[in-house]
C-alpha cells in the first residue's frame, strides 16, 4: 500500500452517457476517499474527439451530484490540480511526449493509416500477433526530415523495452508479471496533438498527486505499458485495484444497454432511489460479511475496505435491485416520498402538490417498488373524468344487470350516509352485499372499478374517503350510466 495523502479519481470519458459501471466504481472511490478522509477527483478524459459527446459531461455531473457522489476537486468545483478536462491540459502532454522522445523512451512514426492496415491484414493472414511492426523506431534523422518535409504529422509511440519484464502489484489480482516481447508499441501521442488514454492518464495520475487508482478491471493489460511509463519519467507507482466487471442477469457477457437500462439516468427516470441506487451498487462485487444487504451510506463508509473486494465478476440484477428499492420507498417520511412523487405525476398531466399527495401516499408507499409506478397507482385521484370500461363494471359470475342493480343499491347507500369515513363506508356496503346474496369482494369490486376505473387500486374505502362523497357519488353516476349504455346495446 501507500503511506502518501489518500487521493483517488473517476475519470469518465464523455461517448455517452453515465453507465451503471462507471457509478459503481465512482461510489467506491468516493467511499474508499470518505473513509480515509481524502479527496474525491473527477477527471473528464475527452481525448478522443470522433466520439465525443458534449452532452455527456452534463449528464456525468448530474449522475454524480444525484447519487450524492460529491467531488471535491474536478469541473464546477476547480482545485489546485486543474485543469480536470484533457482537452485544457494539450500543453502538458505535448511537453512530456518531447521529454520521453529525448531521453529514448519513446520515438515519432510517420506511418499511414494505409500501412497500418495492410500491416495488420498481413499479420492476420500469417496468424501472427497483431501489433505495430516498430517500422520507424530506429529512423535515421534524414529519413525523419524527409516524412516531414512531405508534410506528414507523425504520432508519438512509446518505445517498449525489447527484452526483460514488467511486474507489478494489484490489491485484487496479486502480483502480475509480463514478457516486454509481448508488448505493442502504443500510440501515446495522436497526430492532433491529443494524447492517447495511457499518456493522459499516467500524466495525469502522476501530477494531480493520484494515490490509489480503482478502476474498471478491462483495464488490467495497460497497465504493464502505465508502469514502463512511471519507470520512464522515474515516477513512484499509485496502488492499483481493478474492480470485476459487471455482467448481464444471465451471467454471460459485460451489461449493456441492449439488455436493459445500463445508463444512470435511465433508472433516475424509473423512478429509482439514490439511497437505493448506492446500496445496490455498493454490494455488486463488494461484500461485508455473509448476510448484510442493506447498509446506509454512513455504514458503507465505515465498512467499505478494499479487502472486501471481489475480483470475480458481478452479476446485475434488475428484480433485486427492484425489491431493495421498494425496501427504501418503505423507509421514507411521507411527506419525503410525496415531495419525491410529485415530480413523475406532473410529467404525466396531473396536477399534484406535495399536500394533495399527503393524504394518498399512506395508501401506495407499501406497494410501490419504483417512485414511477405511482402514476398508474393514483392518476385516478386527479382525473375529472375517468375513461370506464363498462365490461369491467360486472361483478365476477355477475349478469350486467345483476351488476347494475347492485351499483345502483351502492350508490342509494352511500349517498344516505352522513360522513364519509373509512368506519362510516365499509360496513353498511358490506351488509348490502350480504342482503343481495353477494361476497363481499364482488360488491367491492364493482364499486372499486366505478370509482377508480382499475380493477386494482389502493384500499377502496380510504380511497373514497379522500375522494369525499360527491366525488364516489358523481363516479357512481356514471358508472351506472356506462352499465345503461352497455344494456342498451344491440346483441352481436
Amino acid at each position: 500500500m501507500t503511506d502518501k495523502p489518500v487521493r483517488v479519481r473517476i475519470a469518465p470519458s464523455p461517448t455517452g452517457y453515465f453507465h451503471i459501471g462507471s457509478a459503481r466504481t465512482a461510489l467506491f472511490n468516493w467511499l474508499f476517499a470518505r473513509k480515509h478522509d481524502g479527496k474525491f477527483i473527477v477527471r473528464i478524459e475527452d481525448t478522443d474527439r470522433t466520439r465525443y459527446t458534449p452532452e455527456a459531461v452534463a449528464d456525468y455531473a448530474a449522475s454524480l451530484r444525484w447519487l450524492g457522489l460529491n467531488w471535491d476537486e474536478g469541473p464546477e468545483v476547480g482545485g489546485d490540480y486543474g485543469p480536470y478536462v484533457q482537452s485544457e491540459r494539450l500543453d502538458l502532454y505535448q511537453q512530456y511526449a518531447d521529454w520521453l522522445i529525448k531521453e529514448g523512451h519513446a520515438y515519432r512514426c510517420y506511418c499511414s493509416p494505409e500501412r497500418l492496415e495492410a500491416m495488420r491484414r498481413e499479420q492476420r493472414e500469417k496468424k501472427e500477433d497483431i501489433g505495430y511492426d516498430r517500422h520507424c523506431r530506429n529512423l535515421t534523422a534524414a529519413q525523419r526530415a524527409a516524412y516531414e518535409a512531405e508534410g506528414i504529422v507523425p504520432v508519438v509511440r512509446l518505445a517498449v523495452p525489447l527484452e526483460g519484464q514488467t511486474t507489478f502489484h494489484d490489491v485484487l489480482y496479486g502480483t502480475i508479471t509480463v514478457e516486454n516481447s509481448s508488448l505493442d508499441d502504443l500510440v501515446l501521442l495522436k497526430s492532433d496533438g491529443f494524447p492517447t488514454y495511457h499518456l493522459g492518464v499516467v500524466v495525469d495520475d502522476h501530477l494531480m498527486e493520484i494515490s490509489h487508482i480503482m478502476r474498471a478491471d478491462e483495464w488490467l493489460p495497460s497497465v504493464p505499458k502505465h508502469v514502463l511509463l512511471y519507470s520512464a519519467f522515474g515516477w513512484e507507482l499509485p496502488v492499483f485495484a481493478h474492480l470485476p466487471l459487471i455482467l448481464r442477469p444471465t451471467g454471460q457477457g459485460k451489461l449493456s444497454k441492449r439488455h436493459g437500462d445500463v445508463e444512470v439516468r435511465d433508472f433516475r427516470r424509473k423512478g429509482y432511489l439514490p439511497e437505493a441506487m448506492i446500496n445496490y451498487l455498493a454490494r455488486l462485487g463488494w461484500s461485508y460479511d455473509d448476510q448484510t444487504e442493506i447498509f446506509s451510506r454512513e455504514e458503507l463508509i465505515r465498512y467499505f475496505d478494499l479487502s472486501g473486494v471481489n475480483n470475480s465478476p458481478a452479476r446485475f440484477s434488475y428484480e433485486r435491485l427492484e425489491w431493495m428499492n421498494g425496501y427504501y420507498i418503505r423507509q421514507l417520511e411521507v411527506d419525503d416520498l410525496a415531495e419525491r412523487l410529485v415530480p413523475f405525476l406532473v410529467q404525466e398531466g396531473l396536477p399534484v402538490t406535495v399536500d394533495t399527495l399527503m393524504p394518498i401516499v399512506p395508501l401506495i408507499q407499501e406497494r410501490l417498488k419504483t417512485l414511477a409506478e405511482a402514476v398508474d397507482w393514483i392518476d385516478f385521484f386527479f382525473q375529472e373524468k375517468l375513461e370506464l370500461d363498462p365490461q369491467m363494471l360486472i361483478g365476477k359470475k355477475m349478469t350486467a344487470a345483476d351488476s347494475l342493480a347492485a351499483l345502483k343499491q351502492a350508490r342509494e347507500t352511500l349517498a344516505n350516509l352522513p360522513d364519509f369515513q373509512v368506519e362510516t363506508t365499509e360496513p353498511p356496503l358490506r351488509a348490502l352485499a350480504a342482503d343481495l346474496g353477494l361476497k363481499a369482494g364482488q360488491m367491492f369490486g364493482m364499486v372499486r372499478v366505478a370509482v377508480t376505473g382499475k380493477t386494482v387500486a389502493p384500499p377502496l374505502f380510504e380511497t373514497m374517503a379522500i375522494l369525499g362523497q360527491p366525488r364516489t357519488l358523481a363516479r357512481m353516476d356514471r358508472a351506472i350510466e356506462a352499465l345503461v349504455s352497455l344494456m342498451d346495446q344491440p346483441a352481436q
